[in-house]
């Protein structure tokens, strides 16, 4: 069919355009409401993983998270819990639960507004990565689940199949995410000053300002400052977000917490 075939030409010509340029994408709180790495640690309470006190401290983080973004001392005691708990727990047993944390819990937190961009980049023949300090097997679900190019995650030590309790270098956070994305640029040919980088925190600054196309998307008030200051294009797709964060902080702190502490208490099922 001669329109399909020019079609098919069309499609090629516009990723050949697009070759060497690509889009990464932060995870937490920019292609999903929340933090990722919160619902991991549900389901493992869920398998009973952890205790109960452990899992409310998780919920009480997850609920600052949402509240006011990150905050670097939240996200290393998260990391140095998570890797405490992982110790001991096979790789194939984190992917299944990779897998399980996405059809229930991460799925319908995915903001549609980024999905479209990401999205957007893909049709075009851009390269799409998701770049998170969430585990990589984790990270690696969602990418593939969404149809993207791959993920760079936070990466466990693993001996025989076991993890170890320790990381193979640094969490994925931060400066850190600028060094990862500098390496996949030179190990693809890419052009950062023809990507893109998305993100809603004021910690992903030295990613953002690595690429020609920085973009803002629910962030901080320090990132919200710091785009406004350097004209870069903003989205916000949190509805009612001025609504929702005026009734939360009109709610007690304990009865947000009991309501965290009643989600995870609801659930029980078989250790690791």
């Amino acid at each position: 069919m001669p329109e399909e075939k020019n079609a098919a030409v069309a499609g090629a010509a516009e990723a050949q355009k697009h070759t060497g340029e690509a889009a990464f994408f932060d995870v937490d709180n920019t292609l999903m409401k929340g933090a990722s790495l919160f619902h991991v640690a549900r389901k493992m309470y869920e398998r009973k993983a952890f205790t109960l006190p452990q899992a409310a401290g998780f919920a009480w983080k997850q609920f600052k998270f949402v509240m006011r973004g990150e905050n670097m001392e939240d996200v290393h005691a998260v990391r140095d819990s998570a890797l405490t708990l992982a110790a001991g727990i096979t790789v194939d047993d984190i992917k299944a639960l990779g897998e399980e944390v996405y059809d229930e819990m991460i799925e319908s937190r995915i903001w549609p507004g980024t999905k479209a961009l990401a999205e957007q980049h893909l049709r075009v023949g851009r390269k799409v990565w998701l770049v998170t300090a969430t585990p990589i097997e984790v990270a690696t679900v969602i990418s593939t689940r969404l149809g993207l190019t791959g993920a760079l995650g936070t990466v466990g030590e693993v001996h025989e199949g076991m993890y170890t309790g320790k990381l193979v270098g640094d969490i994925l956070h931060g400066p850190a995410k600028a060094v990862a994305v500098q390496l996949v640029a030179e190990r693809e040919g890419l052009d950062l000053d023809h990507c893109w980088a998305y993100s809603d925190s004021a910690n992903d600054i030295p990613l953002l300002t690595m690429v020609g196309h920085p973009v803002v998307i629910n962030p901080d008030a320090k990132l919200r400052r710091h785009a406004r200051d350097h004209n870069w294009p903003v989205y916000d797709f949190r509805s009612g977000r001025r609504a929702a964060t005026l009734g939360l902080k009109a709610a007690t702190v304990g009865g947000a917490i009991y309501g965290l502490w009643r989600g995870f208490s609801r659930f029980r099922g078989p250790r690791l």
